[in-house]
């Protein structure tokens, strides 16, 4: 079905192997496959910065066939932040181009007694000095490798912010244009084993089993691609920054406060549509264009175009931090981008500061002289450079918000905002109770796309699910079975690999199916492509199990639990009703464990940690 190329760092070992038809059948590809490696070849005393922890990069079957918005990557590892599973994945062009180099996924284990990148192509597979590129910010190296690789190349890149172990780095892809693994920290895992970049540049074509039924799936789902996410694709993802505001889901000023209608309007989509927007931008095998192309203003990109914000970065660090102001949102951004850095965990940890400085549990003299006051956009600015390199007092706030609250103590944790020690993104549990669920049960901590059901809870429905929509928000009804079954195919999407964005278009769960039967020449039915998705989502619970996650994790900031933020919302979500009901559906004992009869029947017998 496909290869796995491996490489020890240490010994500077490469190596290939097959990929067998079984663990596709079983595992797809993508964050599937990723997982199943990771437990495997890591244990409950892997450290997430040590030479032991594994960088898995994955593709699914259908990354760089025609498939729509098939050409993205997923990536594993155990997350320097929570030190639990975690898992990321971008779009842009870089996973259709390693599938072209005839690999499917990639394995990186020791570390580099130098910096080195890593160049890999459809005919060899070297590992390069990378001295010469070790503190460049992400956009200069991609250059710099475009010129030393080929203009054809992409490259998947750390920054400073990953090379000084931040747990919160990212990896930044397509330069400019900022297509991300922004979060749990795999640029910090790349730091670790002193590896700046993983290039890539293939044309070997991917084999299709059914080209008549990727035909005619492609030409039935076609005309709903074009024409249903026009908000998408006019707006971006950050056009629905005044819709989240009005009913209680943006985070504003550390998620306390209620409403803020003036402050959204001016970082709204539409808002840098009007102001700042060059052009739009898409992904391998994209008709959506959520993507934005902004112009840069002042220092040494002034004039030069790159990627705007998303909803989440507008949400956290705009509103989050108060900050109303356009192009300082923008300059946030690219900072971030250059620097590596997740955005959402940078401005949550941002916005929390800003909440301990008010309340007296930091001083500007712990800043060096920085005032971090709410909406202070050049305290912003210059807190985001302080973190990447890790200076002062920042480099408390790089360890992400649970490892700050906890040092600078008082009672910080009562504002701490995080679950699983990662920070949630723009999307409040109170506003709705499956996104409660959802953030509360995700395996990496708290995360809105684990789940995705943030806009078919009172809202779209996806007729093929096989549950029922949600037409209310504050009510317990079906949560939890939605969110089992929306967590499912997620795991899906994440192991084919397809953006989720598709759902708006209509790539619901029978064209996925269509797709993934036509790459593979498989005759997977609705039953068997959910039943796969649980074996994935269980094998992550395994995973964590492992290293301790229970109950007592599967829960939600203080803020979310108890404070009624009014606005658009003064409901609190009733956690312990729902989750009750969730560990019924998902097979689980009462304190969060996958139970042996569940683990059997999903053929993960070889992964019971207890």
């Amino acid at each position: 079905m496909g290869k796995i190329l491996r490489v020890d760092l240490d010994t500077r070992r490469v190596s290939t192997e097959e990929l067998s038809d079984t663990v596709v059948e079983k595992y797809i590809g993508g964050n599937g496959l990723g997982t199943k490696i990771l437990y495997e070849e890591t244990t409950n005393m892997t450290e997430p910065l040590g030479p032991d922890n594994l960088l898995i990069i994955a593709v699914g079957p259908v990354t760089g066939t025609r498939a729509f918005n098939s050409d993205r990557f997923d990536a594993v590892t155990m997350s320097p932040l929570t030190g639990i599973y975690a898992e990321s994945n971008a779009g842009g062009y870089w996973g259709g181009v390693f599938k072209k180099c005839g690999y499917d996924a990639l394995v990186i284990c020791g570390k580099s007694a130098e910096p080195v990148y890593l160049s890999i192509t459809d005919k060899r597979v070297e590992i390069k000095n990378a001295k010469s590129l070790w503190g460049k910010e992400t956009f200069e190296a991609t250059e710099i490798l475009r010129e030393m690789e080929g203009k054809t190349c992409r490259a998947a890149v750390i920054g400073p912010a990953g090379e000084a172990l931040v747990r919160f780095a990212s990896v930044i892809t397509d330069g400019m244009h900022g297509r991300t693994l922004g979060r749990c920290g795999f640029g910090a895992v790349m730091g670790s084993k002193n590896l700046k970049a993983v290039v890539v540049n293939g044309n070997r074509p991917t084999e299709i089993a059914d080209e008549e039924k990727m035909a005619s799936t492609l030409k039935k789902l076609g005309p709903l691609m074009r024409d249903q996410p026009t908000a998408l694709r006019i707006g971006g993802t950050s056009g629905g920054v005044e819709g989240s505001e009005s009913i209680g889901n943006l985070p504003i000023k550390n998620w306390n406060q209620g409403s803020w209608p003036e402050g959204a309007k001016k970082i709204t989509g539409m808002t840098m549509v009007e102001e700042a927007l060059v052009k739009r931008y898409h992904c391998g095998q994209c008709v959506i264009n959520c993507g934005r192309v902004v112009r840069a203003e002042g220092g040494p990109y002034e004039g030069q175009e790159m990627a705007g914000p998303e909803y989440e970065t507008m949400g956290l660090l705009g509103s989050n931090c108060m900050i109303d102001h356009l192009r300082t949102v923008l300059k946030a951004n690219e900072l971030c981008n250059r620097y590596g850095l997740d955005t959402i965990s940078t401005g949550s940890v941002i916005g929390f500061a800003m909440e301990a400085f008010e309340r007296g549990l930091i001083s500007s003299q712990d800043l060096d002289g920085i005032e971090l006051t709410w909406g202070n956009g050049p305290a912003l600015l210059k807190v985001i450079d302080r973190i990447a390199r890790r200076e002062g007092f920042c480099r408390v706030l790089g360890e992400g918000v649970r490892k700050a609250a906890e040092q600078i103590g008082g009672n910080a944790c009562e504002f701490a905002v995080e679950v699983k020690g990662l920070e949630p993104p723009a999307h409040d549990g109170r506003a709705r109770f499956t996104v409660a669920l959802g953030l509360a049960t995700a395996n990496r901590g708290a995360c809105h796309l684990g789940a995705f059901t943030h806009d078919f809870e009172e809202g779209l429905v996806i007729e093929d699910l096989g549950t029922p929509g949600l037409p209310k928000r504050f009510t317990t009804e079906g949560k939890a079975e939605n969110v089992f079954m929306m967590q499912n195919l997620m795991c899906m999407f994440d192991s084919l690999s397809c953006c989720k964005f598709g759902l708006y278009g209509g790539l619901t769960v029978n064209p996925l199916i269509d797709f993934l039967n036509a790459a593979t020449g498989w005759d997977l039915d609705h039953t068997a492509f959910f039943e796969t998705g649980e074996r994935i989502f269980n094998l992550k619970r395994l995973f964590n199990v492992r290293v301790g996650v229970s109950r007592k994790d599967d829960t939600l900031p203080l803020r979310m639990l108890t404070h009624r933020r009014g606005g658009g919302t003064n409901e609190l979500p009733p956690l312990n009703i729902m989750l009750s009901e969730y560990y019924q559906c998902r097979g689980w004992n009462e304190f969060g464990i996958p139970t042996r009869e569940r683990i059997r029947k999903l053929g993960l017998d070889n992964y019971i940690p207890y």
